[in-house]
């Protein structure tokens, strides 16, 4: 009879380009990205080559920061089964150049207000779900700045 072996839980990302150390939540999670040293351009995860350029052998791996400011935001009326609505739907431009659309925590979506464009946002990540095998999935997400 095979001997069954418990296999480690993991934490995993909800996106390709949100990093999680070895160490979280201890070490805070990221987001990665590739910068084109031909035309400076910045994307979120992985390239092969730049969009912007075309280039292909002068990508490489950056960290970026999770602070930035709404760019554009809805408030979502409905949503799928487990998710709670309303809720703010933004994207962000980051500090660092990159864009990202998330959710955002602190603004009440009952009264939306214009006040809201640039109003400046942190991430913070969070567990969300466990997938099939029981690990964790990690999402990104955005609050307020007081």
């Amino acid at each position: 009879m095979a001997q069954e072996t418990a296999t480690e839980k993991k934490t995993n990302p909800i996106v390709k380009f949100l990093r999680i150390p070895e160490n979280y939540p201890d070490e805070a999670a990221y987001f990665w990205g590739m910068q084109c040293g031909a035309c400076d351009a910045k994307f979120l995860g992985a390239r092969l080559a730049c969009g912007k350029c075309g280039e292909t052998d002068k990508l490489s791996e950056v960290k970026y920061g999770g602070d930035g400011e709404i760019y554009v935001f809805s408030v979502v009326h409905q949503t799928v089964p487990g998710l709670e609505a309303p809720y703010v739907g933004a994207i962000i431009d980051l500090d660092d150049g990159v864009s990202i659309r998330a959710n955002v925590y602190g603004l009440d979506p009952e009264k939306p207000d214009s006040s809201w464009f640039g109003k400046r946002v942190k991430m913070f990540t969070e567990v969300t779900a466990q997938d099939r095998d029981g690990n964790d999935v990690v999402a990104a997400k955005f609050k307020v700045q007081e």
